[in-house]
């Protein structure tokens, strides 16, 4: 709320402000016994836009651990990534 003066008169304006809240997601990988390695690498490289290191770490997560977290953000924005890794072959989910 902001005071203003004018001529010696005080007036009052209400100032509303709207916070926008987007819920952020995960774009999942799992593991499969289908794709190989440099598969998993170039595909994220190529969708998630990782670089090679990062993509290499995350493949290694996916075969040892099941799964790896390889991208977060809104859903409109994880949406196409995860439609092209499964075009791509990959096990792929939004949660």
């Amino acid at each position: 709320m902001e005071l203003f003066y004018a001529s010696g008169t005080k007036y009052q304006e209400d100032v509303s402000t709207e916070e926008l809240l987007v819920e952020m997601k995960d774009l999942i990988v799992y593991n499969d016994d289908v794709n190989t390695f440099d598969h998993v690498i170039t595909s994220l490289m190529e969708v998630c836009g990782h670089e090679l290191h990062q993509a290499e770490q995350c493949s290694i997560i996916i075969h040892y651990n099941g799964k790896c977290q390889v991208k977060h953000g809104d859903f409109e924005e994880l949406k196409p990534m995860c439609v092209a890794l499964l075009d791509r072959g990959l096990s792929a989910v939004i949660e």
